[in-house]
């Protein structure tokens, strides 16, 4: 055998070795999705089988798994409410949706009940902008369908940071001011939402609306980036504060963006310490590899989404338009799935001690209605 031949059989090996990994994840993957939808999948895995350029033949899947782990809601600085923005990921043929407000969780139950609706399973989830030594750092948390272990605490915790994002939009409004670019706090009040705490781009849609600026980028690009004329702190955590604390209330800590940070080697470093787990490495444009090689450096998970808020534009990557392998969820999952388990025990266990309403109310605030009448089952009788 030639050394022409030796090299495309040892490709044709390696290739066939990937196939048979990629349909043990993508099997893995398919049983965690569908595992409370049993009508919606049979028994067999629906695949077809193709040659390849090796004369391989190799599995493709009939039905593509479609995930996003990286989305907004009018809950914080989105477009789109819970139920629309579900309606729309299941449009795109989103099959797992991580719904990642700013320091809100407040959006998940009826993201829940539209998903329910559209068998689409909801990863309940949060974004947390936290102060690094010289720059912002906005951190993921990923939780399990019961949520976090200590709800009440978390709620704090994020209620604090939300109080610092009034306090900090008035600072933000009142440098615009002195800039001559006048708006008015009830203005980003009404854009935000009742309730909603400001974000910069409640501000940056009162600048377009004042006609201070020609769209939403040059607001950012001109005034509100971090260390901009018109930027301001609120009461941020320590972002390793913030991921032990995702990791004591049961949920797995993602670092987002990491992009869009000047020294993201040493943040990494500083965050795997706390107990990061993963860090976004997929974007709708690709993987980029710069990252890749930073999650490899440190023993570190990757994930992506994209970062959708419902804008609309060409500029803006659509829900579900990020390609994440099927390996690396299940390698996802293969972390987040113990940890998710351990802290749903750790709710029943609670509530089975103390089934008061309070913790009937954490069992049920991120279920559907099915999960709510398992629960109720579980309840002594009086």
């Amino acid at each position: 055998m030639g050394d022409k031949e030796k090299k495309k059989k040892k490709r044709g090996g390696a290739k066939r070795n990937m196939e048979v990994e990629q349909r043990v994840a993508y099997k893995a993957v398919r049983e965690w999705v569908f595992l409370e939808q049993s009508n919606s999948c049979g028994n067999s895995l629906d695949t077809c089988v193709v040659d390849d350029d090796f004369g391989v033949q190799c599995y493709q899947p009939k039905e593509k798994l479609v995930f996003e782990f990286h989305c907004l809601t009018t809950c914080s600085d989105g477009f789109l409410s819970p139920t629309k923005l579900v309606e729309r990921a299941h449009h795109r043929g989103v099959k797992v949706l991580a719904l990642t407000d700013h320091d809100t969780m407040s959006g998940i139950p009826e993201a829940m009940e539209a998903a329910h609706r559209l068998g689409i399973k909801i990863i309940p989830g949060v974004e947390i902008r936290d102060s690094g030594v010289q720059e912002s750092v906005h951190i993921l948390a990923y939780y399990s369908n019961c949520g976090p272990t200590n709800s009440a605490t978390l709620e704090k915790f994020l209620g604090d940071i939300r109080d610092g994002r009034f306090l900090r939009a008035k600072n933000i409004i009142s440098k615009l001011n002195k800039l001559k670019l006048p708006i008015r706090w009830e203005t980003v009040t009404n854009i935000a939402g009742k309730g909603i705490a400001p974000g910069r781009l409640h501000i940056a849609r009162a600048m377009l609306e004042a006609g201070h600026i020609e769209n939403l980028k040059q607001a950012f690009a001109s005034y509100l980036h971090d260390d901009g004329p018109a930027y301001s702190t609120g009461s941020e955590p320590i972002a390793e504060d913030a991921v032990r604390f995702i990791c004591e209330t049961g949920g797995v800590a993602v670092l987002a963006h990491p992009w869009a940070l000047k020294n993201p080697s040493a943040i990494v470093r500083r965050l795997k310490d706390a107990g990061l787990h993963d860090i976004e490495v997929y974007r709708s444009d690709g993987k980029l590899s710069e990252y890749s090689d930073l999650a490899d450096t440190h023993d570190l998970l990757k994930l992506g989404g994209s970062d959708y808020h419902g804008r609309g534009g060409y500029q803006e990557s659509d829900v579900g338009s990020t390609s994440v392998p099927m390996l690396v969820v299940q390698e996802f999952l293969k972390v987040a799935r113990p940890i998710w388990c351990n802290a749903i025990q750790e709710i029943l266990e609670n509530y089975i001690k103390d089934p008061s309403d309070s913790n009937l109310q954490v069992l049920g605030v991120m279920a559907n209605p099915k999960k709510n009448e398992r629960i109720l089952s579980l309840r002594p009788s009086s």
